[in-house]
């Protein structure tokens, strides 16, 4: 008769275990970040595809700019909140949850997974749009240059503005007699004359018009009476120029403390979201929800 020796069973003290690793489950971060960024790209492509951007409000003829501007920003608005309260409850279905704690400290750190979420999410979204912001900063830039050189490029000499005592030159060495016929001198001191006045509030001094109107006789043949008011025409059309200038930074200017009003509303929002998606994911976790009205009819 055989005798059957008792096996040994191995215990293992899981809880152990269980102390010794993280809280952080960097996986379901990760996969939350991912799918986070992933909802966040599709919906921002679709609305600059609709004219839904910060880039140009006027971009459907006919459309009111602060109309587009408004439903521009309620987008924005929904979609960083959605794809963020998405990306969170994702993680807190996919935390693994410490069976150690209470469920009070279970949804605190759900929402905790939720917040680094977001973190994490907002960080890329900005290395992403970094190049954006780069142009948005470059035509803010250009828009204020122009307005203090556009007229100067009314004429082909506009590149001697760039020194300061060009004008000043000029002024020093004008003669008394009536001006010669010297096509490409003449524009450039046009266009020094033009830049000067662009540098301060528009205004082309009387002395100025007057030996315009001499140097545009010289070189056109018109009566004293034609240059003159063709001078005033052309003021009038260079101040309108800088004019334009100056409202197109100004808006420029508004447009970008607006944005960035926005992102950062948005940004203090879908951190709420995320915090409070990432609790609900975790609870339909523990009590193992199945989403059966959503995805009754498939």
């Amino acid at each position: 008769m055989s005798m059957v020796q008792p096996t040994e069973v191995a215990v293992v003290d899981a809880s152990s275990a269980r102390e010794g690793s993280s809280y952080v489950d960097w996986s379901a971060i990760i996969a939350g970040v991912i799918f986070a960024s992933a909802i966040s790209l599709l919906f921002i492509a679709f609305g600059s595809a609709v004219g839904l951007n910060f880039v140009d409000f006027n971009s459907r003829e006919g459309a009111p700019g602060i109309l587009i501007g408004v439903a521009a920003a309620s987008w924005f608005l929904w979609v960083q909140v959605s794809s963020l309260m998405a990306g969170g409850y994702l993680t807190g279905r996919l935390r693994r949850r410490h069976f150690d704690a209470t469920e009070d400290e279970s949804d605190m750190r759900d929402g905790a997974h939720g917040l680094i979420v977001w973190a994490g999410a907002t960080v890329l979204g900005a290395v992403i749009a970094l190049g954006g912001i780069g142009a948005a900063a470059s035509t803010a830039g250009a828009a204020l240059s122009t307005a203090t050189t556009a007229a100067s490029n009314v004429a082909e000499g506009a590149a001697d503005s760039m020194d300061p005592n060009a004008y000043f030159t000029d002024m020093l060495f004008r003669t008394n007699q009536p001006a010669t016929a010297d096509s490409d001198a003449s524009r450039a001191e046009a266009g020094r004359i033009f830049a000067q006045a662009a540098l301060g509030d528009g205004t082309v001094p009387e002395a100025d018009r007057t030996y315009l109107a001499s140097v545009v006789a010289a070189n056109t043949g018109l009566t004293p009476e034609e240059s003159a008011s063709r001078v005033d025409q052309v003021i009038v059309a260079v101040e309108d120029a800088r004019q334009q200038a100056l409202e197109a930074a100004r808006i420029a200017r508004n447009t970008a403390i607006i944005a960035a009003f926005l992102i950062a509303a948005t940004t203090l929002v879908s951190a709420i979201g995320a915090f409070w998606a990432a609790q609900k994911g975790g609870n339909h976790r523990d009590k193992n929800t199945v989403m059966t009205d959503v995805f009754r009819r498939f």
